[in-house]
């Protein structure tokens, strides 16, 4: 599946933006957990060749999707907003809609990095990479490697 080519400046920007608004309505662990993830996401940003810096995003994303469903979940009233208070949790409540969808464009961009996959269940049929260790089947015969330079033609140097 090809995904379309979105800036993870975007994503970032987009979900500051609603974590701001979110913040009108919801305080405490909702900025907290929401902006320390967004601090990774610029960590992210600057270092383009790194792969921990995505893959803690990445992680963290998927933590803020439970946490944030906790949170609103437990904070969210159904009474008693005002039209500023309804406008936070609506923005709060988008920003979790459209995280699982950043997860997605930020999986791929780890992917582009050079990361492995995170996840792999086996049940597509056997993993195409290539380990350094030989199955039991093997037919091939590994080289040794603790054969010294006398097995090699060279000869030993005296001191």
């Amino acid at each position: 599946m090809e995904l379309p080519t979105v800036n993870l400046k975007m994503i970032l920007l987009v979900h500051w933006l609603l974590t701001v608004w979110g913040c009108i309505t919801f305080s405490g662990p909702y900025p907290w957990a929401n902006f320390t993830v967004l601090a990774v996401g610029v960590w992210a940003v600057a270092q383009r060749d790194s792969i921990d810096a995505i893959s803690l995003f990445l992680g963290g994303l998927a933590a803020t999707v439970f946490l944030d469903i906790v949170h609103l979940s437990i904070f969210y009233q159904r009474t008693g907003f005002s039209d500023t208070q309804r406008f936070g949790a609506g923005m709060a409540i988008l920003s979790l809609l459209l995280k699982p969808l950043s997860c997605c464009f930020v999986y791929h961009m780890y992917r582009e990095r050079g990361g492995e996959r995170l996840l792999y269940t086996g049940f597509l049929g056997p993993s195409q990479e290539r380990s350094d260790y030989q199955t039991i089947e093997s037919p091939e015969v590994p080289a040794d490697p603790f054969v010294g330079s006398e097995g090699r033609g060279h000869s030993p140097q005296g001191y």
